[in-house]
């Protein structure tokens, strides 16, 4: 399947999408020449007319507004969203936008090859918090099984 990266996806996810799915023809919006910058409208068209088959997206507000879900119906496309909590940038932010698109695109893709028509996907955010991405523990107050005693 060739895959379109929208603009708002980080550019990094690009590389490891293309890694991870070999298979996949996987381009980002910036990959393009002159393509930086189109709006939605005529991104769904123009990506359809270079024959991508998905557009992943991180705008959870394409599907509000009229002239966008126009735009994507008529293209044909699938469109796959994920979202992740924005108030999480740096390392974190790209790290769950990139954790959340290499969990579950492998299990879209393949529901994507079996599908008859235009489908649209949402994709589940992994957790950035702290608390829910990683457990610590000082062996020398909580010892697992197995840990050898103190000398």
């Amino acid at each position: 399947m060739k895959l379109l990266l929208d603009e708002n996806v980080p550019r990094p996810t690009a590389g490891i999408v293309r890694t991870l799915l070999a298979a996949h023809e996987v381009l980002h919006v910036y990959d393009l020449d002159g393509w930086a910058g189109t709006k939605d409208i005529e991104l769904y068209g123009k990506a359809k007319l270079e024959g991508f088959q998905a557009i992943i997206t991180n705008d959870g507000k394409q599907l509000s507004r009229p002239l966008e879900v126009r735009a994507i119906a008529e293209s044909g496309l699938h469109r796959i969203e994920y979202r992740t909590n924005h108030k999480h940038g740096g390392l974190v932010g790209l790290g769950t936008a990139i954790a959340t698109v290499c969990a579950a695109l492998p299990h879209a893709l393949d529901d994507l090859a079996k599908a008859e028509g235009q489908r649209l996907v949402f994709l589940t955010s992994v957790d950035p918090q702290r608390n829910s991405r990683l457990r610590m523990t000082d062996p020398a107050a909580t010892p697992p099984k197995h840990w050898p005693a103190a000398a």
